[in-house]
């Protein structure tokens, strides 16, 4: 037992039940404790289905773990509880065994190994309190991701890189995203490339298969009424989701 583990014990408990909680000390004080924590979490719930990631400059990129439960396909109908945030991103799905980072043919490897694909990402805390905005303590609830939606892969991809891009996000009537938008941190690839380097075998490691996001289009929405959400990013594709209440489904 470590002095994290009761909050390891209230993150699960609360991703199984759907209830938030106020998160009390002891709590992570460095980036290695809470990604202890984030390990013991993902460990308990399940199967691992990709990651989320940014890069952060001077530093190492940050990593989360997203559940395979929560990855779904477009038109799914979501549960949004009281609420769910979306965001627009530009993801890359794994489509064979990745190259070890700085290995050399790094950069072709890479392209030969991966698809960009269109994706929702889905934000749902599992904090309250005055602590659930402690950037540790919220790196430890996976960076706060709910789940995905995950686009068609573009099968027909040059190898180019995303760095501004042109994506529309619409919920019901309003207009989240229509136009330019910059990918965080100014390159897709990077972002990815950053992960590999620093991930390891953290939550089973990266895997053929899974999906890696690379951040938000658009500022962080979150949407408290039941709507259609269409988005879609020119050149990669559409992606899309039905919010519903539990009574709804």
């Amino acid at each position: 037992m470590t002095q994290l583990d009761a909050l390891a014990d209230c993150l699960i408990a609360a991703h199984r039940s759907g209830i938030r909680f106020q998160p009390a000390p002891p709590l992570p004080t460095t980036e290695a404790e809470a990604y202890g924590v984030q390990a013991r979490v993902a460990h308990a719930l399940g199967p691992v289905a990709g990651f989320k990631t940014g890069l952060k400059p001077g530093g190492p990129s940050f990593m989360a773990p997203i559940r395979a439960e929560f990855c779904l396909s477009p038109g799914a109908r979501v549960n949004m509880d009281d609420r769910m945030g979306i965001e627009l991103e530009v993801g890359w799905k794994i489509i064979a065994p990745l190259p070890a980072p700085h290995s050399a043919g790094f950069d072709a490897a890479l392209a030969r190994a991966v698809l960009p694909v269109p994706v929702i990402e889905l934000v749902n805390t599992r904090l309250d309190g005055p602590q659930a905005t402690d950037p540790l303590v919220k790196l430890a609830d996976f960076q706060i991701n709910h789940g995905l939606i995950i686009g068609q892969p573009l099968d027909r991809w040059d190898g180019s890189d995303f760095t501004e891009v042109t994506a529309r996000c619409h919920a019901g009537p309003r207009e989240i995203l229509n136009g330019a938008a910059t990918v965080p941190g100014g390159s897709a690839l990077a972002t990815l490339a950053g992960l590999i380097e620093v991930i390891g075998d953290h939550c089973g490691g990266l895997q053929v298969g899974q999906v890696v996001i690379t951040g938000s289009l658009h500022p962080l929405v979150y949407l408290d009424t039941p709507c259609d959400v269409t988005a879609g990013i020119e050149g990669l594709g559409d992606v899309s989701l039905t919010l519903v209440r539990n009574s709804e489904r």
